[in-house]
């Protein structure tokens, strides 16, 4: 039986804006404290005193559900296989957007059951807005202090198509996308906010032909889903997670409207 439910989403909200307090108040000194692992990726005391903040309160939250964060991802998948439910987190997604201070990063939580996201909340600092998203029960943006209000796909793509794109990364196969889809306007994004755009209808399709992490996606993705949206692999299976011993995704497209076949302009 799911624990997802409309009062542990409005909780874990409440949890990523706790954890965008401690990144705000990095972000608004003159030292990050950068550094690097040992992928050459940068981490920032800002990231650690999110992800600290996240595990405190969801240990506190759910004492029984265990999480996987990205500043805490040494959890070999031996353990990891015998999670039915579990938290996936990146406690600041898009550190290269913190970095340079463009406001395009997010706190990412997401409740997985069963290898796929049963709730998510994406949250960005800066603006103050939290897309919230609930399997089966809906998705919302709520902006500052006001209410949370419903959000959906759009229903038809917009004339030209709105395609949105990372900033960090793009390649030749999205180029071959673009070309096979014809006209359209791209709308460079960075951080799991992509997804988001899907979600509210501002953004049609989202191609990802590059790598990313399951914590990059998960949360962004329940929010897409409840939505009304669909997250596939090339090969038109849903994305799930936990399901291996590596964390990268393969490669996958976030889509609106179904008026294009998303999946044959990839091949």
């Amino acid at each position: 039986m799911s624990i997802a439910s409309p009062k542990l989403l409005g909780e874990v909200a409440a949890i990523a804006r706790q954890a965008a307090a401690e990144i705000l108040e990095v972000y608004a000194s003159d030292d990050a404290g950068e550094t690097r692992k040992g992928d050459d990726s940068p981490l920032t005391q800002a990231d650690l005193r999110a992800h600290r903040k996240i595990a405190a309160e969801l240990a506190r939250l759910t004492p029984d559900v265990p999480m996987l964060s990205e500043e805490a991802a040494d959890i070999p998948y031996a353990q990891r296989a015998a999670w039915r439910r579990f938290w996936l987190v990146d406690p600041l997604d898009g550190t290269k957007e913190f970095l340079s201070r463009n406001g395009q990063f997010t706190v990412n939580i997401a409740l997985i059951e069963d290898h796929e996201p049963a709730l998510g909340v994406v949250h960005v600092p800066v603006s103050g807005t939290s897309y919230q998203g609930l399997a089966g029960g809906g998705a919302w943006c709520q902006r500052g202090a006001a209410a949370a209000q419903p959000i959906r796909v759009s229903p038809r793509s917009g004339v030209p198509v709105r395609v949105v794109g990372s900033r960090s990364h793009r390649g030749d196969s999205l180029d071959g996308f673009l070309a096979r889809l014809g006209e359209h306007e791209m709308v460079p994004m960075g951080s799991s906010l992509k997804f988001c755009m899907v979600a509210e209808g501002t953004a049609d399709v989202y191609p990802r032909l590059g790598p990313t992490s399951e914590w990059d996606t998960a949360a962004a993705h329940a929010v897409a889903v409840a939505a009304g949206g669909r997250v596939r692999t090339l090969e038109g299976a849903p994305l799930r997670y936990n399901t291996h011993e590596g964390i990268l995704n393969p490669f996958f497209v976030v889509s609106g409207p179904e008026d294009h076949d998303w999946l044959a302009l990839l091949r």
